[in-house]
């Protein structure tokens, strides 16, 4: 623990699992407060936001808002601005996600993922941003994919809205260029998340194989690394993000894909 983030508040969404439990674990270890926010067993979302502040030493909260309804975000904000103070750090992290065909897609999923996935960002941004000006800095880092720069079938909700976060940071950073807040969108590939165990169980399950052998076959169609990204390397990167040299980054869209989409790109032009 470097300490380097001390006195700070930090409000993380999709933070109970995952890379969002990564950036809450991350930020506490250097010294901020961290308001979490997200699905699961109260139980174990208790256990998990008291071992953090133990460990590290700081305060750690959690609010259960739904961030697909606007007022239970503006809730989340007044509480964790009472209890920890004001924010200066946003990460929106939270998604939910559905797999169907366009024209067989539940208009209701669609307005639920276009809800979490983009809209919840717009609220958070919109309700924080004011207060980071006036203080003269403040961090927002928005969790798209390598889906906002490269489309996949029967996910049109998660595709459009992880292209539309990286127009959403752009647009951000132009207004707050001059204000000492920066908005980045970080672009991550094949992650190792519980999400992504359940992919693997599934590949390790159809084609009888052991897991080892089932996550070389994910990672042969994904990344040209072929090793999975860990959640607690893109919180590092999230934390870089809000330290000194940090600053000189604004508006832009931070792949960590292990190459896969210039893998894609080359394997597309030798394809003839």
């Amino acid at each position: 623990m470097s300490g380097s983030l001390k006195g700070k508040t930090a409000l993380v969404t999709g933070s109970t699992g995952g890379i969002g439990e990564a950036f809450a674990r991350a930020f506490a270890a250097e010294g901020c407060n961290v308001m979490m926010n997200g699905l699961g067993e109260p139980a174990a979302i208790e256990k998990l936001r008291a071992a953090i502040a133990a460990e590290h030493d700081v305060k750690v909260e959690y609010h259960g808002a739904d961030v697909g309804k606007p007022a239970d975000i503006d809730a989340m904000v007044r509480a964790t601005e009472h209890q920890l103070g004001p924010i200066d750090i946003l990460v929106n992290n939270a998604v939910v996600r559905h797999y169907h065909k366009v024209e067989d897609f539940p208009p209701e999923e669609w307005d639920r993922a276009v809800a979490v996935d983009l809209s919840a960002a717009f609220h958070t941004i919109r309700l924080t941003m004011r207060g980071m000006k006036q203080r003269g800095w403040g961090r927002i880092i928005n969790m798209s994919s390598i889906h906002g720069r490269m489309a996949v079938p029967n996910r049109v909700d998660y595709v459009t809205a992880k292209h539309a976060l990286i127009g959403m940071t752009r647009g951000v950073a132009l207004e707050c260029a001059e204000t000492g807040v920066t908005i980045n969108a970080l672009m991550p590939g094949w992650v190792l998340t519980p999400h992504a165990e359940g992919q693997i169980a599934r590949q390790m399950k159809a084609d009888n194989v052991s897991r080892e052998k089932a996550l070389q076959t994910l990672m042969s169609v994904r990344q040209p690394s072929q090793r999975p990204i860990m959640p607690s390397d893109i919180a590092a990167f999230g934390v870089f993000l809000c330290s000194g040299p940090g600053a000189h980054i604004n508006g832009a869209a931070l792949p960590m894909d292990g190459a896969w989409q210039t893998g894609f790109m080359v394997t597309v032009g030798n394809s003839k």
